[in-house]
């Protein structure tokens, strides 16, 4: 019984990986107003999905060191099928915080979204891994 139970722990260890998003990992951002962009960690957060700024890069692709290292970028995400996404993301460089559409293709994202009727493209992003 012993022996049938470990076989099971490590079986459903080794299937975790398989059950996640598609949209789970780090994406590279498109540059904002200023030119900067960032790396996003996508992963769940309770039923949803979120992403956090982990890397910030200023217009020159150099890392730097931002006070929005570490916030939330996206929030309150779901799948929708076929590879769109509804949810919220946050733009730094304008501060406001869109109802986001995101679609997902093979390791490209498409990011737009709207608050108060105002729309925004928020360009295409590319998984790093």
């Amino acid at each position: 019984m012993k022996k049938m139970m470990m076989t099971a722990a490590v079986l459903i260890a080794l299937a975790a990986p398989a059950f996640a998003d598609p949209l789970e990992g780090v994406w590279q951002t498109t540059r904002d107003d200023n030119g900067n962009f960032g790396y996003i960690q996508v992963a769940p957060c309770g039923t949803a999905l979120c992403g956090t700024l982990v890397k910030s890069f200023d217009a020159n692709g150099a890392e730097v060191t931002s006070p929005n290292n570490g916030r939330q970028i996206i929030s309150e995400t779901v799948a929708q099928g076929g590879g769109a996404y509804r949810g919220k993301v946050w733009a730094p460089d304008r501060d406001k915080t869109y109802n986001s559409r995101l679609q997902l293709s093979g390791d490209s994202l498409a990011v737009s979204g709207c608050v108060l009727g105002i729309c925004r493209d928020g360009g295409t992003w590319t998984r790093v891994q």
